[in-house]
């Protein structure tokens, strides 16, 4: 079956899926989507016998059909080898009776690292398919993890440069020591004196210029993205929730078809969209439990059918949810509005210039596949020190706002479905909240005092990609406005 994409605002179509990857966003302003799904077409007891780099194939060339076996599977192996720390790629490691998918386990410490270690190779492997001689710019914003894992796949990667913007004061100090530490002379690192939303709306805006973009091809340059709105950073997503279907059917926790539920931490819904799509071609997901923290934007809509961002942002312990507009919710309510672009494209109008709209009675009705949650800061850090005090397990932030609201979810409705919660990062990346979580004294240590102590109380190996920061200098000082995020991509370019 071949696939091509177009646009959910309806204007740009028959789009293969190297040149949606090349252009990151449509030039209508919306996301690429397939303008069909395929189905998975071996059974998922034979995927249960592949390794991650197999079914990684299997999946993802049902999407990324433009693409020979021969460069899919290059850029698969590329990706993942050992900048993963274990063999499994993403292991799944049952406590207190769920099962967590570790995604955390790249180069970065962050489930990013499983989209982002493979998207330069497909856009690079894209640039040579289109005859692409511009160099490509990614520009991207960060909420913390996006940036650091884009640029540790990006760092001199030939024909490429990268620009990331991150909340100066909104990410972890870990994060940002990460970030502002990235080799390669081709990386660029821009803190903003707003929180991720201005960030992302600013890369937005950067991208709907049309003038600008005439301008950067004069120059030889042209911008990509690798945030989630680019559709080789989702494709990539889908194949861990394949696999982990498929490892629960190996070890016998499952039975062929059996339903599973899928609880994920979400902030710009890119993670449980994935999770959707792997429904939709054929992994036997029933409930997709949706949690947020207390910007619950997301838990609000699903309940309400309102999204509305016009509310205080709280910078909280899990900052890469730390989002009111979630930027993949558009695939989403271009899906439940019948692949309208004409439809959806008012909705994203009014939420532009009103900060809210309200679906349709018949488009809540296509959301009964979806349970949203959400908990406090005192829940999730309760949640954390429970399952430590009981297993022994650590996990991060945001890995805690998923349990605390699966655990919610199970007390209110005795659902017993078997659940995968997505762990998304290493308790390591958000150490000071996680050890006063678990009840460690953390005032007056610094950052690497902190990591001796989680490997203290967790037993964990400290991560390769937290031992090279300690003495790393610092390389990138840039600081901005975040109106003038346009000028400063210019002077990066030298435009």
């Amino acid at each position: 079956m071949n696939i091509l994409y177009q646009s959910t605002r309806g204007k740009e179509k028959d789009i293969t899926a190297s040149q949606a990857i090349l252009k990151g966003l449509a030039s209508d302003g919306g996301l690429f989507v397939p303008n069909k799904f395929p189905k998975l077409d071996k059974e998922l007891s034979e995927l249960a016998k592949l390794s991650y780099t197999e079914v990684a194939y299997e999946v993802m060339k049902l999407f990324l059909t433009d693409y020979t076996e021969e460069e899919l599977k290059y850029c698969i192996n590329n990706a993942y080898d050992d900048k993963f720390d274990i063999k499994e790629i993403a292991p799944l490691v049952k406590v207190d009776g769920a099962y967590y998918l570790e995604l955390f386990h790249g180069s970065t410490i962050a489930f990013k690292d499983m989209a982002l270690s493979i998207l330069p190779y497909l856009m690079t492997t894209a640039a040579k398919k289109n005859n692409v001689t511009n160099k490509i710019m990614i520009l991207t914003a960060t909420s913390g993890d996006t940036g650091k894992a884009a640029m540790a796949g990006f760092a001199d990667v030939e024909g490429t440069g990268i620009i990331v913007f991150y909340p100066k004061n909104g990410v972890s100090s870990i994060q940002e020591k990460q970030m502002l530490t990235q080799k390669g002379a081709n990386t660029f690192v821009v803190g903003i004196d707003g929180n991720f939303d201005d960030a992302q709306t600013g890369v937005k805006n950067i991208f709907a210029n049309t003038e600008l973009a005439k301008e950067l091809a004069q120059k030889g340059y042209q911008f990509s993205s690798a945030n989630s709105i680019n559709i080789g950073r989702l494709v990539p997503q889908v194949v861990y929730y394949v696999y982990a279907y498929a490892k629960l059917l190996e070890s016998g926790e499952i039975t062929e078809g059996e339903k599973i539920n899928v609880t994920v931490p979400t902030g710009n819904f890119g993670n449980i969209l994935a999770a959707l799509y792997a429904k939709i071609i054929g992994v036997p997901i029933d409930k997709l439990i949706c949690a947020s923290n207390e910007n619950k934007v997301l838990y609000d809509f699903f309940e309400t059918g309102i999204y509305d961002r016009n509310r205080e942002f709280i910078l909280t312990s899990s900052p890469s949810m730390d989002i009111l507009i979630s930027s993949n919710l558009e695939r989403l309510i271009y899906q439940i509005a019948g692949n309208d672009g004409i439809k959806n494209e008012e909705f994203m109008n009014v939420l532009k210039s009103e900060g809210k709209y309200e679906i349709s009675e018949d488009m809540k009705l296509n959301l009964k596949d979806f349970i949203g949650g959400y908990v406090t800061e005192e829940s999730n850090f309760e949640q954390i020190k429970n399952i430590y005090n009981n297993t022994g397990y650590v996990m991060d932030t945001h890995t805690g706002v998923a349990s605390s609201v699966y655990a919610k979810y199970v007390t209110q409705t005795g659902d017993k479905t078997k659940t995968i919660i997505a762990s998304t990062a290493s308790p390591y990346k958000f150490g000071k909240d996680v050890l006063r979580a678990i009840g460690k004294e953390v005032d007056g240590k610094d950052d690497f005092e902190l990591v001796e102590m989680l490997h203290d109380a967790s037993n964990v190996a400290i991560p390769n990609a937290v031992e090279e920061i300690r003495t790393a200098p610092i390389l990138h000082n840039r600081v901005c406005k975040s109106a003038d995020m346009e000028n400063v991509v210019k002077e990066i370019l030298k435009l």
